[in-house]
């Protein structure tokens, strides 16, 4: 097809707003036809139509091109954003891409580069804001009992995160309302249709809402009044979310007892013993906290808890009360549990908590932990949406002098806490779980596989989840020159980068 005039216009119709395989073959008919980006108006089915209409896009022809991998992860979740110029920025980058600029997407001072990882950021924290903030209240139908619940995204991601919620809750019947959109399960298939009110949900308090006490309760047991942060806790559970919230109910008043219930926490650790001796060598005489970047790194529990978090909160719970821990659990200042949002795409599996961890309470903040979160930045993951754990929950070690040496654990250590680990894994219910190093592929596949045989390879989990083997950071650590470490972290960054995309 021969290139349009320079004045001529090209009006593209999209058949929904978040439709990504519809605007790639329509940009790749574009590009085809030698279309630049200012001639290409792109509107979506059923809004207000385009100012450009003197010639229908042109079917997608001419030799193939590809372009990198990291524009279209991206360009598939900054679709979904609210901004009407979205269609114009991805295809903006898709031209320049084609002609010329290959390597783009590595520039990163590039004003559209940027307001696309913008975009996309945005879409995964609405995201994140879903998952953490449905609440489906139970009604009764002629049919059985079915779970609604009323959500009002930012931007069009109501289909992309209805796998999530059917993974979730595969057992219920359930429907979730927004204004645009609605999405419904069931128990066969999912369904959607177009968007309500939020008169059409059953409010907070309706009859037969028996999950309103459950959430109030664990809400007010998880609240830290020590660790209060009234700013943070808005910017991350905004006001618009609460009323959807049963448990915000609570906020007001946990806010309020805050002061008293810390000077209390204070008066008891004044009178009390130090209940975790290890942190004695970081501490002055008389001071009552650890040091300053340990508090500075422990998590907040600010999002409330889907079904998931309460049947993690109560395997911490199951661990904490076990009387048979291992010998070396008792030496450990406290167990070490994973870190990150349930449903995460990725799930990162490692060998045991180390010195740092031990001390902190959080997995990989150590020096492996450190060039884990350089690895995942250079592979395009975020380690915040991303769940972080061990395979062995307590740190083995052996003292000598001042100095406690990390001890590899053995076997039945590993099939001691094996239990528990699969457990964890089905309630975060990861798209794929990445073993690092072999204690994690042994724990999670029962077999002893060599590590280096089946790095990049996808195996099977004794629960029948999808496992991609790669080696623990600290392999690296251990390598004895720097351009070993060099060649060694590239290719563990690769690993990385090929498990994101196999999630």
């Amino acid at each position: 097809m021969p290139a349009l005039a320079p004045r001529q216009g090209v009006a593209v119709t999209l058949p929904g707003p978040a439709d990504f395989t519809a605007w790639r073959q329509a940009a790749r008919g574009l590009v085809a036809a030698d279309i630049r980006p200012e001639q290409a108006e792109w509107v979506v089915a059923g809004e207000l139509p385009g100012l450009l209409a003197e010639a229908p896009a042109p079917p997608p022809s001419g030799a193939p091109f590809s372009v990198p991998r990291a524009f279209l992860d991206q360009a598939e979740i900054a679709i979904r954003h609210s901004d009407p110029e979205r269609f114009a920025l991805l295809y903006g980058l898709l031209w320049r891409l084609v002609h010329g600029e290959r390597h783009l997407m590595q520039a990163a001072t590039d004003p559209a580069v940027i307001r696309l990882g913008a975009l996309a950021k945005a879409v995964r924290r609405d995201a994140h804001k879903m998952h953490a903030f449905v609440r489906f209240r139970e009604v009764q139908a002629e049919d059985g009992p079915r779970h609604i619940a009323w959500f009002e995204p930012d931007h069009h991601i109501e289909e992309a995160e209805a796998d999530f919620f059917l993974r979730r809750f595969a057992a219920l019947r359930w429907s979730i309302v927004t204004p645009r959109r609605s999405v419904s399960w069931d128990g066969t298939a999912l369904q959607f249709g177009p968007g309500g009110r939020r008169a059409d949900v059953p409010p907070d308090g309706a009859p037969g809402d028996r999950y309103e006490p459950l959430w109030r309760a664990y809400y007010a047991s998880i609240f830290n009044p020590a660790r209060l942060k009234p700013g943070a806790m808005r910017a991350e559970m905004p006001r618009k979310y609460w009323r959807n919230l049963p448990e915000a109910a609570e906020i007001p008043r946990l806010m309020a007892e805050a002061p008293r219930r810390v000077a209390e926490m204070m008066e008891r650790a004044a009178a009390a013993p130090n209940p975790r001796p290890q942190l004695a060598r970081y501490l002055a005489p008389g001071q009552l906290s650890a040091p300053p970047h340990v508090v500075r790194d422990m998590p907040t529990p600010i999002d409330p808890p889907t079904d998931s978090t309460l049947a993690l909160a109560a395997l911490r719970e199951e661990l904490l009360s076990r009387p048979d821990l291992p010998d070396f659990a008792a030496r450990a200042t406290q167990p070490v549990f994973g870190e990150g949002p349930v449903g995460a795409r990725l799930m990162f599996v490692g060998e045991q908590p180390g010195d740092e961890e031990d001390i902190a309470g959080r997995p990989f903040v150590g020096p492996a932990g450190r060039l884990l979160d350089r690895a995942l930045a250079q592979a395009g993951v975020d380690r915040r949406e991303a769940y972080l754990t061990n395979a062995v929950k307590h740190f083995k070690y052996t003292p000598t002098g001042k100095r406690r040496i990390h001890q590899s654990p053995d076997a039945g250590d590993i099939t001691y806490y094996r239990p528990f680990l699969a457990r964890e894994v089905a309630a975060v219910a990861p798209r794929l779980v990445v073993s690092l190093g072999a204690s994690a592929l042994t724990a999670l596949t029962g077999k002893k596989l060599p590590v280096l045989k089946t790095r990049g390879q996808v195996v099977t989990a004794l629960g029948g989840q999808p496992v991609f083997a790669t080696i623990h950071p600290s392999y690296l650590l251990r390598l004895p020159d720097q351009q070993a470490q060099a060649d060694g972290f590239a290719a563990f960054v690769a690993d990385l980068r090929a498990a994101s995309e196999q999630a």
